[in-house]
């Protein structure tokens, strides 16, 4: 059983899907910074509001409200309904959806252009050019 687990783990497909999962970890970590770094204030200026802090109280902390950021709510023990954090999640998830989709289309548009272009045949090796000048030696006979 050892044996079998050992073939299955160290599969070509399973170290490529690993290369590919430490890739897409660090991709994602890259894109959320992007998000909640960059375009979160960019549409929070055009919106009059930044998202990370848009929450609804459920229920009071140790003081009353009104809290100025979420994190003032957390640190009172408020328990809150985390809409920006979610819309910061939403946000995360298309930018990374789009960029996924154009780094497929990317690749496709590649593939194709090497498909659509074949490598010329390569030419006779040298034993089949000895071959064919012997064939037509003995065909002038």
């Amino acid at each position: 059983m050892l044996e079998e687990f050992k073939q299955f783990a160290l599969r070509g497909n399973m170290v490529d899907m690993a290369v590919g999962i430490v890739i897409g970890a660090a991709f994602g970590a890259m894109v959320s910074s992007l998000v909640s770094d960059i375009f979160t204030p960019i549409i929070g200026l055009l919106g009059g509001a930044d998202f990370s802090n848009w929450f609804l109280v459920l229920r009071e902390g140790t003081t009353a409200g009104p809290y100025a950021t979420l994190q003032a709510a957390k640190a009172a023990g408020a328990v809150t309904l985390n809409i920006g954090v979610f819309l910061n999640a939403a946000i995360n998830f298309l930018v990374v959806a789009v960029a996924l989709f154009a780094v497929v289309k990317a690749m496709n548009a590649l593939r194709r252009r090497e498909a659509a272009a074949p490598a010329p045949p390569p030419g006779p090796t040298p034993a089949e050019a000895l071959l064919a000048e012997i064939r037509d030696l003995l065909r002038a006979r």
